[in-house]
């Protein structure tokens, strides 16, 4: 790796300030341009770490075959559900208890 120190061009810290809803009157640009200089200089040190262990590593794997087959399954018939919530459905629909108002 290079010692040579990355900076930001001005074309570059403009569409950073686009893109961050900024505008040069509301920013002292010296101040701005030094502080992304250094975030920049940040990834600098972080590329000289070694990354190619994988992160993934740490965390168990699932097997996808110990997963349930994504499958269409026959559901419940019209007629079982009414005999299960016989008192409860009136006109083809659920009648639920009141959540809004005064029970709430």
């Amino acid at each position: 790796m290079s010692e040579h120190k990355r900076t930001v061009d001005e074309t570059t810290l403009e569409n950073l300030l686009y893109l961050s809803r900024l505008s040069p009157e509301s920013t002292d640009m010296a101040t701005l341009k030094k502080q992304v200089d250094e975030i920049v200089g940040y990834f600098d040190i972080l590329s000289k770490y070694d990354d190619s262990e994988n992160p993934y590593d740490a965390y168990p794997s699932t097997e996808a075959d110990l997963l349930r087959q994504d499958e269409a399954a026959a559901g419940l018939e019209m007629r079982d559900v009414k005999k299960i919530n016989e008192g409860n459905f009136k006109d083809g629909y659920f009648e639920v208890p009141k959540v809004l108002g005064e029970g709430a």
